[in-house]
């Protein structure tokens, strides 16, 4: 199971991330903008944002690990529960949470270091 810690490691291996918090709730953002949000509202809960389409894929691949609220509904965004999700695919959920988010020059660097 991962942890808020393992989700900050992942997270700050990326290029300009900060530990941060969002709406008085742990958080990692780049440039000034969150990506992932540990929620501590009743479902918990870690918010990473996605485009709608995936949002969609997520929900209905029945996996469990992924859900919503009425709050997030028509929101570009998945909650993911940390006792359920995979630490691989959970590394490429805040990853491209994080490319959503940064600049273009950023996501450049990362990608001319990833090859």
């Amino acid at each position: 199971m991962p942890t808020w810690e393992e989700v900050v490691a992942i997270g700050v291996a990326l290029p300009g991330v900060e530990e941060s918090t969002w709406y008085r709730t742990p958080a990692l953002k780049v440039a000034g903008k969150g990506f992932a949000r540990l929620r501590t509202e009743a479902e918990g809960g870690l918010v990473l944002m996605c485009d709608h389409a995936e949002k969609e894929a997520l929900l209905a691949s029945g996996d469990p690990a992924f859900f919503t609220t009425p709050h997030y509904d028509g929101y570009p965004s998945i909650l993911v529960d940390l006792e359920r999700v995979g630490r691989t695919q959970l590394a490429e959920l805040i990853t491209e949470s994080w490319r959503r988010r940064a600049s273009v020059k950023l996501r450049n660097a990362f990608d001319s270091e990833s090859h």
